[in-house]
């Protein structure tokens, strides 16, 4: 069993350190808002700072809102890079910038340890039934070493190719489903808008090609208006604002990804950052004076 360390221990990072204590590994934990009980309670051992769990883990995990986070925490005072050794593996399953990616894995590297990006989808309810897809920048060796670990938090991992392509892949995945959910939006606010049962026009659809997992659950959601957070919006429009600059720098146009952005940008300015990224579809409403009904 392998000493791993988990840093963040938010709606997503909880469970999947529940997962792996209960799959027979020594967690030690961080969080800046401390750890919590249940995972005390599996077993898991508390760390005052990033440092102090590198000191005492072979495999440090991060799982972290933003990239300005996983730096602070790999980079910053007590951070984990004041702790590594060689042999060690740094493991960023946080949803961040491919570039910075690259720039991290690069200055880990050189401390004689291993880096691998590995994303995951899937959200809270992934996380809890370790059924989570885990896209994954590494060497096939990394990933060897790391497969039955990754295997406690989830069901399909894929090794997409070096440092940073795991979390270019994660970025395709909010572009699709961020687009996905605004499709939804704008069918059922025309169905309801036109006097026609929007729950009947998804039980309907979800039959035929346009059925989706996003039309699944999100337009369920939209109907039942049950906004609780399984993917936050200031999530999504982080992940969205990733892949507006790195198109940007790649010399790409993403015109719907921009659209979809703005429509977050409205949640946020009308206080809805902590809703479930479903509540897009609000802002939709307020466009159309009409909510889905």
């Amino acid at each position: 069993m392998a000493m791993i360390g988990f840093i963040g221990l938010g709606v997503m990072g909880r469970p999947m350190a529940g997962n792996l204590i209960r799959g027979g590994h020594t967690l030690f934990l961080h969080s800046r808002s401390g750890v919590p009980e249940d995972l005390l309670r599996l077993g898991g051992i508390p760390c005052g700072s990033p440092k102090e769990v590198t000191q005492s883990a072979d495999i440090i995990i991060t799982m972290l809102p933003d990239t300005p986070d996983v730096e602070s925490v790999l980079f910053g005072r007590d951070g984990v890079a004041d702790a590594l050794t060689p042999g060690k593996t740094v493991v960023d399953m946080s949803s961040i910038s491919p570039i910075q990616t690259r720039e991290f894995a690069i200055r880990i590297n050189h401390l004689g340890c291993d880096y691998a990006d590995a994303p995951v989808s899937g959200g809270e309810v992934g996380a809890t039934d370790a059924t989570l897809t885990i896209m994954v920048g590494a060497t096939e060796l990394v990933l060897e070493r790391l497969d039955p670990i990754f295997k406690l938090m989830g069901k399909i991992i894929t090794l997409i190719g070096a440092n940073g392509a795991g979390q270019t892949c994660k970025i395709a995945n909010q572009i699709i489903v961020a687009l996905t959910i605004e499709a939804v939006g704008e069918a059922l606010l025309f169905a309801s808008k036109a006097g026609v049962d929007p729950s009947k026009v998804r039980q309907s659809l979800m039959g035929g090609f346009a059925s989706s997992r996003v039309l699944e659950v999100h337009g369920e959601r939209m109907i039942k208006r049950s906004f609780e957070p399984g993917f936050r919006v200031d999530l999504h429009q982080k992940d969205l604002s990733i892949a507006l600059s790195g198109a940007d720098a790649l010399g790409i146009n993403l015109p719907n990804t921009a659209a979809t952005q703005e429509l977050l940008n409205d949640c946020i300015a009308e206080g809805g950052g902590k809703m479930d990224s479903s509540s897009l579809v609000c802002s939709l409403e307020r466009l159309a004076n009409h909510k889905i009904q």
